[in-house]
């Protein structure tokens, strides 16, 4: 095999960052509406901001599918876009917003059904149900524009453009923080949801017109007519699937996470959902990469370049590492000043403090899992990494928590997240370096 020069690596982590730093950037957007959202509704209390906390993994966990179902076009998007095929790009974005749009319709019409009894299920104090149910109600009726959002945020990134999302992302925040203003000094936690709705239902819109309409190699065509493809649908869901059920069963610890939390009390729900929030601050970078090495394999798989493929993989993850490291190392010392924007509660912001101090300490290899993963989903390996992680939170994560938590409380969660977290990395490590798939993929006519 060749041995890369310093100047073609040099060229390659170049390459990296400049896609990178629009994906990082978008990242940046969304912890920042995170941010605002937690701080204005921290206002309110307590029990305001728990309420929020408690239903936030549940929201995750139809995130992660809308996510899986965005992954398992883009990536077929990006290899034909690799291989030269810009109209067999076509014909799989329009079989991903299709596809897409019927689930996320289904996905919206469950999320409302459950709404009322969701609070009840996870153990919430009766003080925080009702403002929970209204948050999670108004998160049901986004979910179609967030499927869209995905969708075409992902089909922009796989043809190369990170700008356009990040800054159409940015455009959200903007308007997030102009919506939550309006709204929740008027309905509370419940304005605070319908901020968020309204906001991403307008960006929805400007992305798929970005995409569908001005971007050169998407853009769609009068003349251009298709019929149903299985291989597309087909392959769609050997990649797709394993993403979601991923995100579902990851997302459903996390529901059992957080029941594990809520008897601790309204104080210690409220604390671990700002230390979620804030350390979302260090793992900017890592999707950022992780979006950039999807990008990069991907089409570098598609145009037959396996060790240029494999080469940008390894560089990607690499670089979340070092760019985790240092955003622990900032957020390390931070956190206190942050906390104390997101709540004025000061027993809520000293234990936010002291658990997240915790996790921080598993961030670079935490990074190493979120890149390796990007770089793998470029090539089209999700069923075994997938596997991985779900054991890794399953058996790691919920079984030290299950013995640490009733003798440590929240401090206890955190130092299994921290100890899952190294495992995962080192997992997905070992993945990255020893996978077949960068030699797996054949191209294939539309």
């Amino acid at each position: 095999m060749k041995r890369e020069t310093m100047p073609e690596l040099k060229a390659q982590a170049r390459e990296v960052w400049r896609l990178s730093l629009p994906a990082i950037l978008t990242q940046i957007t969304t912890i920042a509406m995170q941010y605002i959202d937690s701080a204005m509704v921290g206002a309110l209390g307590a029990n305001a901001s728990a309420s929020i906390g408690l239903v936030s993994t549940s929201t995750w966990l139809i995130g992660g599918i809308i996510g899986g179902v965005s992954a398992g076009f883009s990536v077929q998007a990006s290899h034909r876009i690799g291989g030269g095929d810009d109209r067999g790009a076509r014909t799989v974005v329009r079989h991903g917003l299709v596809t897409g749009m019927l689930i996320a319709a289904i996905l919206a019409a469950l999320a409302a059904l459950i709404s009322e009894p969701l609070p009840r299920w996870l153990h919430g104090d009766e003080a925080i149900r009702a403002d929970a149910c209204a948050y999670f109600l108004t998160f049901a009726l986004m979910v179609p524009f967030s499927q869209l959002n995905s969708l075409c945020a992902s089909f922009l990134q796989s043809a190369g453009d990170m700008v356009s999302p990040s800054v159409l992302n940015a455009v959200m925040c903007v308007l997030d923080v102009f919506f939550n203003a309006l709204f929740i000094p008027r309905c509370g936690v419940f304005g605070a949801g319908l901020g968020t709705a309204s906001a991403c239902a307008v960006v929805s819109l400007l992305m798929a017109a970005q995409c569908l309409l001005r971007n050169s190699h998407l853009h769609m065509r009068r003349k251009e007519k298709d019929t149903v493809r299985g291989a597309i649908l087909k392959k769609a869901f050997r990649i797709g699937f394993p993403v979601a059920l991923q995100e579902v069963f990851l997302c459903a610890a996390m529901v059992v996470q957080t029941r594990i939390i809520a008897p601790l009390g309204a104080v210690a729900v409220a604390a671990n959902s700002f230390a979620v929030t804030a350390e979302g601050f260090c793992y900017m970078p890592g999707y950022g990469l992780g979006a950039a090495a999807a990008t990069l394999v991907g089409r570098s798989v598609g145009a037959g370049e396996t060790r240029l493929a494999r080469q940008q993989g390894n560089i990607c993850t690499a670089m979340g590492a070092l760019f985790m490291a240092v955003t622990a190392g900032i957020m390390s010392v931070i956190c206190p000043w942050v906390f104390r924007l997101l709540t004025p509660d000061e027993g809520v912001r000293a234990l936010a403090t002291q658990v997240l101090r915790i996790a921080l300490l598993a961030e670079p290899l935490y990074g190493v899992s979120i890149v390796a993963a990007g770089a793998l989903r470029g090539t089209g390996d999700t069923f075994v990494p997938s596997i991985m992680n779900l054991c890794s939170i399953w058996l790691v994560r919920l079984g030290l928590a299950l013995v640490l938590v009733p003798r440590m409380g929240l401090r206890g969660m955190w130092i299994a997240m921290a100890i899952e977290l190294c495992v995962r990395g080192l997992l997905m490590l070992i993945r990255q370096l020893t996978t077949k798939y960068y030699e797996k993929y054949k191209k294939e006519p539309v």
